[in-house]
């Protein structure tokens, strides 16, 4: 029912396979670069300084869909030499802002999060730096994705992406929010979300609705 709508990284293959979403935007700077990494922090005065410190650990992953919250860890973190649901037990703190604070507060030992997400809450005041450590981060991954129906009239979509390609963030409160974001840069599904679509056959995502069900 919606003609266009943005889907953040993990549901995105879910959006296209299920309910016809065409990627066609990411934000991004003036020098084309965009995407997040995934972070793990734990307690500035934690005994963890390394990924296999987190063994036997309370460790917040955010939700099951979440890429850079819990589908990349369990994709990448074995080969770092610690399994999730094996050598830690995983807890779902519901979101990225969850986690981060949980972890300031001393309720999960460590927590994988999203670099874009505990800036902007650093930005607003809402932890202090200072009160973490950050022991691993990983490449960039592809940010929120924006989208129309597959189905729209091919002149409707042209100017739905027109009107994203010439929108201008300076001064508006999207501007405000992220800092470093300056304009909509296209992307593609098929090359963009390629890292993603890997770590969920890795993991064995099924882009069915029991999939997105289970996830």
């Amino acid at each position: 029912r919606l003609h266009i709508a943005g889907f953040s990284t993990g549901p995105t293959p879910f959006a296209v396979n299920l309910a016809g979403a065409v990627p066609f935007a990411i934000m991004g700077g003036d020098d084309g670069q965009f995407g997040y990494k995934l972070q793990v922090f734990t307690q500035a005065d934690s005994d963890i300084k390394q990924m296999s410190d987190l063994k036997g650990k309370r460790v917040a992953h955010t939700s099951p869909t979440s890429n850079s919250g819990n589908q990349a860890p369990r994709a990448l973190f074995p080969g770092m030499g610690v399994t999730p649901d094996t050598d830690y037990e995983v807890t779902y703190s519901g979101s990225h802002d969850q986690s981060m604070l949980g972890v300031v507060a001393g309720d999960y030992d460590a927590a994988p999060v999203a670099s874009e997400v505990v800036e902007r809450m650093a930005e607003r005041g809402l932890y202090d730096p200072a009160d973490v450590r950050m022991i691993w981060e990983s490449d960039p991954f592809p940010t929120t994705s924006f989208t129309v129906a597959h189905d729209l009239e091919p002149e409707l979509a042209e100017k739905i992406k027109q009107a994203f390609f010439s929108f201008k963030f300076e001064g508006t409160k999207l501007g405000d929010e992220f800092q470093g974001v300056s304009k909509f840069i296209p992307i593609t599904y098929k090359d963009q979300w390629a890292v993603i679509r890997e770590i969920q056959s890795n993991n064995g995502v099924e882009y069915t609705p029991q999939g997105l069900a289970a996830n």
